[in-house]
């Protein structure tokens, strides 16, 4: 192991430990949800770090506190064979690169969905990812974990993996968890202060639970000038306004009620809820 001192340190932590072998296994069941095929993943501590320029690079930021990223870097061998292998179980023959690298960074990204989850439970606070980026570090850290892939009899070059100092240390010793939250209700002392309309009990309520609502999921929006929708046939592209790796809005009659990431469950497109609109983003995707 090329760290030493605190930085050395920190990797032999349990909880970081322990992160680091959710978020493999969690790696491990999106693979195997997206490819049709079960893969094995080991993670052990590296000696030295990745060689930068044969690398594709993904920077994972999390809502917690600024600069307290995550860097996974892929050889290429990897990011192909998995997005290749991900998209022929969809049904593509024929599989570019460029398309193999999408790919590569949707498995990535929901895997590391995951790890925001167990920094969650963790940390005792609500922690969801930051809109991640292809973006080496500035200054590669010191510690470094190699992560392990193969697929029956293919034995894939290691994946790199680390996470920020800052980070690192957080998990390793988390802080006691902040109470937001009014306490708790005692009778006869008033009812606790909250923005949120009282929950209501009523029997026209219970009658409208069972009514079926439509369900959409918006992956974008775009605006077209009659003559190009005029020009539309098969096989035609449009562009939306929002990139891949953005979050698609869950709809309810229209109106906006959450955000999340697309899945793949038993081979059939899921949403992860990542977000709850808030009640002014609500009245706003009614206007």
């Amino acid at each position: 192991m090329s760290g030493s001192g605190q930085t050395a340190r920190i990797l032999s932590a349990e909880p970081v430990r322990r992160l680091l072998g959710q978020w493999a296994e969690t790696l491990a069941q999106v693979l195997e949800s997206m490819t049709d095929s079960k893969p094995q993943i080991e993670w052990q501590p590296a000696a030295g770090a990745p060689p930068e320029s044969e690398m594709l690079w993904w920077e994972q930021a999390f809502q917690i506190a600024p600069s307290q990223p995550v860097w996974i870097a892929a050889p290429r061998e990897v990011w192909e064979y998995a997005g290749t292998l991900t998209l022929k179980a969809a049904g593509l023959e024929n599989v570019e690169a460029g398309e193999a690298r999408n790919t590569w960074f949707e498995i990535v990204g929901q895997s590391l969905g995951g790890m925001a989850r167990s920094l969650s439970a963790m940390l005792g606070r609500d922690v969801t990812c930051e809109p991640g980026a292809e973006h080496a570090p500035g200054a590669l850290p010191e510690e470094w974990a190699s992560v392990a892939i193969s697929f029956g009899e293919t034995h894939l070059p290691p994946l790199w993996f680390t996470l920020s100092p800052p980070l690192a240390e957080l998990v390793a010793a988390p802080a006691p968890a902040e109470t937001t939250g009014p306490g708790p209700y005692t009778p006869g002392e008033g009812a606790p202060e909250s923005n949120d309309p009282p929950h209501l009990q009523s029997r026209t309520m219970e009658l409208l639970l069972d009514v079926d609502l439509p369900v959409s999921i918006s992956f974008g929006r775009t605006h077209l000038p009659l003559k190009d929708v005029l020009k539309l046939t098969t096989g035609s592209i449009v562009e939306l306004n929002r990139s891949v790796h953005d979050t698609v809005e869950v709809r309810v009659n229209q109106c906006l009620i959450a955000r999340g990431e697309v899945v793949v469950v038993d081979g059939n497109y899921g949403v992860r809820i990542q977000e709850i609109a808030s009640r002014q983003d609500r009245l706003r995707s009614i206007r």
